[in-house]
């Protein structure tokens, strides 16, 4: 049972993530409103991120160089 549960997730993961995201998403908005649940949304991306580059340990000095590099 738990050999077919692992490989529905496998083969489905950005249905399974996006189907969580969408009901997160809708319950925030009908708990605190539309504004608000945007802006949960933004901060959970924005965490999503600063995590995602901690998880690789990318190189924080290159990083801010690259992103306010001045052209």
């Amino acid at each position: 049972m738990e050999q077919n549960w692992l490989e529905f997730l496998s083969r489905h993961r950005g249905k399974v993530i996006g189907v969580c995201i969408g009901l997160a998403f809708g319950w925030f908005a009908i708990t605190y409103g539309f504004w608000k649940a945007i802006f949960v949304s933004i901060c959970i991306g924005v965490g999503y991120f600063i995590g995602k580059r901690l998880d690789e340990r990318i190189n924080w000095t290159q990083f801010w160089d690259r992103l306010f590099r001045k052209d």
